[in-house]
């Protein structure tokens, strides 16, 4: 049986279905958030802290009534990562995230797809004036994916918690066309 939330928004790019998690994407979500994939995101979790942290992805649109999207390929319903708005209380700003959950699916261009029609979402349905991205300082990858998403470090903006972090300001939704 297959649980989802409702009512979710489904977006679509040309490649790609956006879609709010469902319990199915446990089985693509634990093999990720257990190994090193996950180090920039609190990760390697054990299965307990994994199965916590995707209630805390599932329980956010519950919460706010938005969260990050699961990303499938069109066509297909495997779950490749999740990219979207995510505001965890006690964050000082929202932000647009990504994660791309197995290696088959880097250097394909998925998490900017992804990212920018999360972003848009963002802005132009929840009305979002400003967006940041919080970046671990050894995430090379996710630095160049904000950059090419046109977001430039904000060094005077609050992150986080207290690990070590980038903030990459997004481009104003006036300036991203919405």
């Amino acid at each position: 049986m297959t649980v989802a939330l409702s009512p979710t928004p489904v977006l679509e790019t040309e490649r790609l279905v956006l879609r709010a998690p469902q319990g199915a994407d446990w089985q693509a979500w634990a093999p990720f958030s257990g190994s090193d994939r996950s180090r920039f995101i609190g990760g390697p979790l054990d299965r307990a802290q994994a199965f916590r942290a995707f209630g805390h992805v599932i329980g956010m649109w519950a919460i706010r009534g938005f969260g990050s999207f699961v990303f499938t390929e069109k066509g297909s319903d495997v779950a490749l990562g999740m990219a979207g708005p995510w505001y965890p209380e006690g964050w000082p700003e929202r932000e647009i995230g990504w994660t791309l959950w197995s290696a088959e699916a880097e250097g394909k261009g998925y998490a900017f797809e992804a990212a920018a029609a999360a972003r848009h979402h963002a802005f132009a349905a929840l009305g979002w004036d400003t967006a940041v991205s919080y970046i671990d300082p050894e995430n090379a990858r996710s630095i160049a994916l904000a950059r090419r998403l046109g977001a430039v470090e904000d060094r005077g903006a609050a992150h986080p918690g207290d690990r070590p972090c980038l903030v990459f300001r997004h481009p104003t939704p006036e300036a991203c066309h919405v």
